[in-house]
């Protein structure tokens, strides 16, 4: 297969634009060398091992999220710590850092090459995967930070494998269905992770998960070195310096907002709302995303353009905060309701968890079809409807019921809102922005999914902590905080449904 690397502009290389997908589809369409822009160097085996690798930030990124989640008493139980919110933060720490750093990750890999910083990407993911597995004889503070560090990983993987997915292919059926593989890996990836966590975690010791994650990140990255294609850089003759390029003034304020806003509400349900400081954080990091926005305003690259304030972006990203923190509810408290309310062991919970991996497969491939043909305001109000009947489903889930009659539905549900949203919502950004702001749309919509799982886990927290009787009714808070996500999943379908109506009225 030959082709030439065409060298995408700064920030180009998300997802197909507005064009890719408006090709005829009508027939089978023949798969060329002009599908490629893939060197000649690039053999089908190598390109397996690409495409591998690419996806496997994908995959480690939930699996790094399952990590925590189930086994998360049993982790508890080395730090001795039963509190509900203190517990919540094994996960949210991750979730935070993902989610926040997204964006300055995404300029680092349009600046120095989006090979550099995916390989290093991966090495920073698994050096701190080895550190949090050694904080087990330290303590759960040192936990929370080193699982928001590593956090940081993925962040830097994911703008940067989409980048290289979207710079290495032509638009073609061959594109799409890598993109669809892509999407695919992730309700895998938190299956794999959450089944070998508890294997480890039951057999062995939790912190093994750790270590054997950090040691599959380097092995990763040394791979990424070898199969990946070089990544063309930003040579724009500007005249700017590099700090202005990276806006370092901008993504500080950014990512300080980001983490003070998250930190408050998630420290919540541990120290209540009455402690003054939570307040304050709260109000400071408002007032540091204020300034954020000003800084953005005047900067001569901002990470976020003005062209992409469009009329499109409220929309989609409301559906995407309001389903995605739906679904951080939905899984975190599956697990608790398993573990906790009936008894289940964290392997046998993730036993219970692993159709979701088939049904999000199936989900990813039929929307890579559908997306060519239905309306994206419609794949997103289906998206947000599966969010919300799973969501229901685990909030009026009875608890000496057969697995088979809900907990089952749930796992088959929950993952076509999880395929059909990102995509979808990808593609609305997508044909909404011009070409040099194609890859800020995969970037915008990376963060807010991951950043509104962290959120959501605060949100349910507190609703948890004051429903709860003070801890003598664990199965109140968890309806409590179940239902925290059905009110979520249903503001995400009505802005859908009112986007919708917009898009077949204007």
């Amino acid at each position: 297969m030959t082709g030439e690397i065409s060298p995408p502009r700064e920030g180009e290389a998300s997802l197909p634009d507005a064009s890719d997908k408006a090709r005829d589809s009508s027939g089978p369409e023949e798969i060329s060398d002009a599908d490629f822009a893939i060197g000649p160097q690039m053999s089908l085996f190598r390109e397996f091992l690409m495409v591998s690798t690419l996806c496997a930030a994908q995959l480690m990124t939930q699996a790094g999220l399952a990590l925590a989640i189930a086994p998360l008493h049993i982790i508890g139980s080395t730090f001795h710590v039963s509190n509900p919110g203190e517990l919540s933060w094994f996960a949210s720490s991750y979730s935070l850092t993902v989610g926040t750093f997204i964006l300055a990750a995404g300029r680092l890999g349009d600046v120095f090459g989006h090979r550099l910083i995916f390989t290093l990407g991966f090495a920073w993911y698994g050096l701190w995967s080895l550190l949090a597995g050694f904080s087990a004889w330290s303590g759960p503070i040192f936990f929370d930070c080193c699982r928001a560090l590593q956090g940081i990983g993925p962040a830097m993987l994911l703008p940067n494998a989409i980048a290289i997915l979207g710079r290495t292919y032509q638009p073609g059926r061959r594109k799409d269905m890598v993109f669809s593989l892509f999407g695919a890996t992730a309700p895998g990836g938190f299956v794999v992770g959450a089944v070998f966590a508890s294997l480890l975690t039951e057999r062995v010791w939790w912190p093994w998960a750790y270590w054997i994650m950090g040691i599959a990140c380097f092995s990763l990255a040394v791979l990424g070195l070898l199969v990946i294609p070089g990544s063309p850089t930003s040579t724009a003759d500007d005249g700017l310096s590099s700090v202005a390029r990276l806006d370092v003034l901008g993504g500080t304020a950014g990512i300080a907002g980001l983490i003070l806003v998250n930190f408050a509400w998630n420290q919540g349900p541990v120290v209540g709302w009455t402690v003054p400081y939570n307040y304050a954080l709260l109000i400071v990091g408002f007032v540091v995303l204020g300034l954020f926005a000003l800084i953005e305003f005047r900067a001569a690259r901002p990470l976020l353009p003005p062209e992409i304030f469009t009329s499109e972006l409220g929309w989609v990203l409301g559906c995407i905060a309001a389903g995605w923190s739906s679904f951080g509810i939905l899984v975190y408290y599956y697990f608790q309701f398993n573990q906790v309310i009936k008894g289940d062991t964290p392997l046998l919970a993730s036993a219970k968890w692993t159709a979701v991996s088939v049904s999000g497969a199936i989900a990813a491939v039929i929307t890579g079809y559908l997306i060519a043909h239905v309306r994206p305001s419609v794949m997103l109000l289906a998206a947000m409807a599966a969010f919300a009947t799973g969501q229901a489903l685990l909030a009026t889930l009875p608890v000496n019921q057969t697995y088979w009659a809900q907990a089952f539905v749930i796992t088959i549900v929950t993952p076509w809102g999880m395929d059909i949203s990102f995509p979808s919502g990808t593609l609305i950004l997508s044909n909404a922005m011009s070409r040099e702001h194609q890859g800020v749309a995969a970037s915008v919509v990376n963060t807010v999914v991951n950043y509104s799982i962290s959120i959501g886990l605060g949100l349910a927290g507190t609703v948890e902590s004051y429903v709860n009787h003070h801890g003598e009714d664990v199965l109140r808070g968890y309806r409590g905080a179940s239902y925290m996500g059905v009110g979520l999943a249903g503001l995400g379908l009505i802005i859908a449904s009112l986007y919708v109506i917009r898009d077949y009225t204007r």
